[in-house]
């Protein structure tokens, strides 16, 4: 986020209850508002489906990336250790206030900066963050980074979208890419009158993410789709 971060800045304010205005993902004259009580404040209670996959892929010490306002790290930190890291000051102190006991600002893309070795067993990242390393070899470096802080057995839970799923041309900023299994989305955030920085994501398909792992430490283990088809979720693990 941009040092003005309105990303952040409506996210606390919606908690905080001052929330009067929207805020806006935007390309160019498309737009949609951002839907934030439904991506960042529904409670988790480990009983669907989709969280006893994830679950199962974890452990602790765990290190929540992009954590939001905490929502999964209040869930987590009742079972194992978990840190929740975010680059938004705004969020890190919503989490905090939210009672997550764990909560750190850290960039995501930059972890061995923050932490020590082997420090984690395992890793998770919600929200399509990952896609923000840019280019395939930005995304090498992001899970040959991973393999620094995490132990020599660890997980990983990443969520993505696959380009080639016919549905993914209608997510906001698609951009085509004529590599197979590569496509971009960009767009930016608005809210009161703030404008953040303009945002890359790099898209892979399962196949070029398990291409791009090859030589950092990891593997894909398994892909669970969710219902768009488009958006999926790649448990890794060290080898």
């Amino acid at each position: 986020m941009g040092s003005t971060d309105p990303y952040g800045r409506a996210i606390r304010d919606h908690y905080l209850g001052e929330r009067d205005e929207p805020l806006i993902d935007r390309d160019g004259s498309a737009t949609r508002e951002h839907p934030i009580e439904a991506f960042y404040f529904e409670d988790v209670t480990g009983e669907s489906e989709t969280q006893r996959w994830v679950d199962a892929w974890l452990d602790g010490p765990l290190l929540d990336m992009g954590a939001g306002v905490g929502t999964e790290a209040l869930y987590w930190q009742e079972r194992h250790e978990t840190v929740a890291i975010e680059i938004s000051d705004h969020l890190v102190k919503t989490m905090q206030d939210r009672g997550v006991e764990n909560a750190l600002r850290a960039d995501m893309f930059a972890l061995p900066d923050r932490f020590d070795r082997n420090r984690f067993a395992s890793v998770h990242a919600k929200g399509t963050q990952v896609g923000l390393v840019g280019s395939l070899q930005g995304l090498r470096r992001f899970l040959g980074d991973l393999s620094l802080v995490t132990k020599s057995a660890a997980t990983a839970v990443i969520d993505l979208y696959d380009p080639e799923h016919e549905r993914a041309v209608e997510l906001l900023g698609f951009r085509d890419d004529p590599s197979p299994g590569l496509a971009y989305r960009v767009y930016h955030c608005e809210y009161e009158g703030d404008v953040s920085e303009t945002l890359l994501f790099r898209l892979v398909s399962p196949d070029r993410l398990r291409e791009a792992t090859i030589g950092t430490g990891w593997e894909v283990a398994e892909i669970s789709r969710s219902d768009t088809g488009y958006h999926y979720r790649a448990a890794l693990r060290r080898v």
